[in-house]
């Protein structure tokens, strides 16, 4: 071979090394398939299509799943009671359940009118500064999230009301739209307001599905995907968050929160059990009590922990292994014309479709499964219009992880809503792509351009996962 044809042949060998790591297990082009979860992938089932096992699941560990579901759907009571294993709710807390917030093992909303109830949304707090940890700093008076209901005798921290504002807008086309920005005002404060520097971020619950394939992404393909400085130059700066997990205690990758601020399924749901129901685990021991709120240090509490380590690990599965179901219509011409214009329009740059999993450290069923999550688990900026302005770990206020796809056509007939977004402002998948900016500006400026028809098909595409 000539010097000549050596420089060229390297060139290439060059070329494709930058676009496609060596031994990377994701792909950005694969062809989707009708088992977006592999293996593990389980048929729809309507309004149940979000709770099923994983299809290659063991017996064993059916059985397992099934004591899971139990808890997941257990509601808690206040101690002391005469089941010892099932209480210790509170003292304060957001909801009794877990299927509280995850109706169905799906998402939550928003109140739908003002001043309705709040059963799946709850408000991130914290002040500027970090903890021992580099994490958010808890507000010293209400900590890092609002608790709005408690048992008797101890003061629930407060309320909040949303008003929206519309936002008129329309396509290239003319075709007109409208948004709802919300605002956030926080009453009947049991201990004071909350003070000129605290930082809010509201947030609804995602969906529980294939959580545990995402957990069996190997970090390498991570690593590889991450492009913090835009040395591509695309315009896409896709970042990892490195949080602190306290089941191994040390700090790892996020993958699991709005902001990717959770490493580890066990470490999400030991927190949320805290968090959210007042739940004390091995790994959170204390009473979700802040010092100033004197009467939820002195409230009975129940067993030490209430959820005791085989109860927490035996949840873990279940969540390790809530199947994604199947595709609807996937091989519909509109949909084949939205899938390309997924591509076309760049939404595939941050929500990746397809992965190899690694091994799996407990199950695996979950190992070497060919999947379709339509996320790369990063953080990106996504704009003035959606930024909360409260930084989680290395997630500063703009940034958000992306959002996995797989089952979003079908929130619809599992939770009765098509509410979308960290807040739930999206009043359907069209409404969250509209508020995409920062980094995802340009591909939402190019839906905004596309024709009506070609709208269409690819909001089909998005329905058929």
């Amino acid at each position: 071979m000539t010097p000549k044809l050596w420089i060229i042949a390297a060139a290439i060998i060059s070329l494709l090394l930058q676009a496609t790591p060596v031994n990377a297990s994701y792909d950005t082009k694969a062809p989707i398939s009708d088992s977006p979860g592999g293996d593990t992938t389980q048929p729809t089932r309507g309004k149940n299509s979000f709770s099923l096992p994983a299809a290659n699941i063991s017996r064993e560990q059916l059985r397992i799943f099934f004591f899971g579901n139990k808890l997941f759907n257990t509601n808690w009571v206040i101690a002391p009671a005469s089941v010892k294993t099932l209480d210790g709710l509170g003292p304060t807390f957001n909801r009794v359940s877990c299927s509280g917030c995850h109706l169905r093992d799906g998402r939550g909303q928003p109140p739908e009118k003002k001043g309705d109830e709040f059963l799946s949304m709850l408000f991130r707090l914290s002040i500027p500064g970090t903890d021992k940890h580099g994490g958010p700093n808890p507000h010293p008076v209400y900590g890092d999230q609002l608790n709005d209901r408690a048992i008797p005798s101890v003061p629930a921290e407060g309320k909040v009301v949303i008003e929206n504002t519309k936002i008129a807008g329309q396509y290239a086309d003319g075709t007109p739209y409208t948004l709802l920005r919300p605002e956030y005002h926080f009453m009947d404060l049991n201990f004071g307001p909350l003070g000129p520097d605290t930082m809010i971020s509201p947030r609804v619950a995602p969906a529980v599905i294939g959580l545990g394939l995402l957990e069996a992404i190997s970090e390498e393909d991570l690593h590889a995907l991450a492009d913090p400085d835009d040395i591509d130059g695309d315009g896409i700066s896709g970042r990892l968050n490195h949080v602190w997990d306290q089941s191994e205690k040390a700090m790892s990758i996020g993958r699991f929160g709005w902001k990717s601020n959770s490493a580890s399924l066990l470490h999400q749901n030991a927190s949320a059990a805290a968090g959210d129901i007042g739940l004390t685990t091995t790994l959170f021991p204390d009473k979700n009590c802040p010092e100033a709120q004197v009467a939820c240090h002195q409230a009975p509490g129940g067993n030490t922990p209430e959820i005791s380590d085989e109860f927490l690990e035996k949840l873990t599965l279940y969540t390790q292994v809530l199947a994604v179901p199947s595709r609807r219509h996937a091989k519909n011409p509109d949909v084949l014309a939205g899938e390309t214009l997924f591509r076309e329009i760049g939404c595939a740059s941050c929500h990746v479709s397809t992965f190899v999993t690694g091994t799996h450290p407990t199950l695996t069923l979950l190992s070497d499964q060919t999947i379709h999550p339509f996320t790369d688990l990063l953080l990106h900026d996504m704009g003035e219009d959606l930024a909360d302005e409260r930084p989680d770990f290395a997630a500063t206020g703009r940034e958000w992880r992306t959002a996995p796809l797989w089952g979003i056509g079908l929130v619809a007939a599992v939770n009765k809503h098509t509410n979308f977004l960290h807040d739930g402002r999206a009043r359907s998948i069209e409404e969250a792509i509209l508020w995409h900016g920062g980094e995802a500006q340009k591909s939402q400026e190019a839906f905004k351009n596309l024709r009506a028809s070609e709208r269409s098909q690819l909001l089909a595409f998005l329905n058929s996962l």
